[in-house]
C-alpha cells in the first residue's frame, strides 16, 4: 500500500444503522475508503478473501459464529490479516482472547469517532492499537483468577462456550460451526469439566458474571 492509496476498510456489524454511521465517518476521512460491509461472521469470513481489505473492522456480538470465531478463521488462513475489533464489550476476557489470536486492534463502541480513525490508521500500518478505555482491562486481564479458568479453553471451546451460554442447543452449535453433534457434545463435556460447571445454566451464569453477555 503506497502513501497515495486509500486504506481499504471492510466493515462488519449486524446493525445496519451502526454500519451506516461508521461508513459515513470513514468515507468522510481523507485516505480511507470503505470497500465492503457484512452483517455476520460467516459473511465476513467468506467475503474477506474476495475483497482483501487493508483493515477489517469487526463487531464481536453478532448472530451465528460471532466476530471472535470469524476472526480466528480468517487469521488461521491469513496470518497477515489486519483486524480491528470494535465492541460494546469492554472486557478483559474478550480483549485478551482477541489479542492472543492475533487481532491487532480493540476499541469500545463508546469511543470518540476520532479514536476509530486513529485505530484504523495504526492497524493498517500493522501496529497494535488498544483504545484508552480498554487499558484498565488490559492490566486486569493478567490478574483475574476466575477468567483464568477460561484461559484453559481452546479457541474452539471458548466459541462453543459462548454459544451454549447464549442458549444455543448442541444441534444448533453443530450447524453453526460445521461440526458433528457428537464432537460438540465432547467439547461441551470438556468445557464443563475445565470450568467446574455442571450444567448449561451454570455456563450462562458464568458468562454473565464475567461480562461476556448481557443478563
Amino acid at each position: 500500500m503506497s502513501n497515495a492509496d486509500p486504506i481499504k476498510v471492510f466493515l462488519v456489524d449486524d446493525h445496519e444503522v451502526v454500519r451506516a454511521g461508521y461508513r459515513r465517518l470513514l468515507e468522510a476521512t481523507p485516505g480511507i475508503s470503505v470497500i465492503a460491509e457484512a452483517a455476520d461472521g460467516e459473511s465476513a469470513y467468506q467475503d474477506f478473501f474476495e475483497h482483501q481489505p487493508d483493515v477489517l473492522i469487526m463487531d464481536l456480538s453478532m448472530p451465528g459464529i460471532g466476530g471472535l470465531e470469524a476472526s480466528r478463521r480468517i487469521l488461521t488462513r491469513d496470518k497477515g490479516a489486519r483486524i480491528l475489533v470494535f465492541s460494546v464489550y469492554e472486557n478483559e476476557v474478550f480483549l485478551s482472547r482477541a489479542l492472543d489470536m492475533g487481532v491487532l486492534g480493540y476499541i469500545s463502541k463508546r469511543s470518540a469517532s476520532q479514536v476509530m480513525i486513529e485505530a484504523v490508521r495504526k492497524v493498517a500500518a500493522g501496529e497494535v492499537y488498544v483504545g484508552q478505555e480498554m487499558m484498565p482491562h488490559l492490566v486486569k486481564a493478567r490478574t483475574l483468577t476466575e477468567a483464568d479458568s477460561l484461559s484453559q479453553l481452546t479457541p474452539r471451546e471458548f466459541e462453543i462456550f459462548l454459544l451454549l451460554a447464549d442458549s444455543k442447543t448442541v444441534n444448533q452449535v453443530s450447524e453453526l460451526l460445521n461440526l458433528s453433534p457428537k464432537t460438540v457434545g465432547h467439547h461441551c463435556t470438556s468445557i464443563k469439566n475445565k470450568l467446574d460447571v455442571t450444567d448449561i445454566a451454570g455456563l450462562t451464569r458464568l458468562a454473565i458474571r464475567l461480562g461476556l453477555m448481557s443478563p
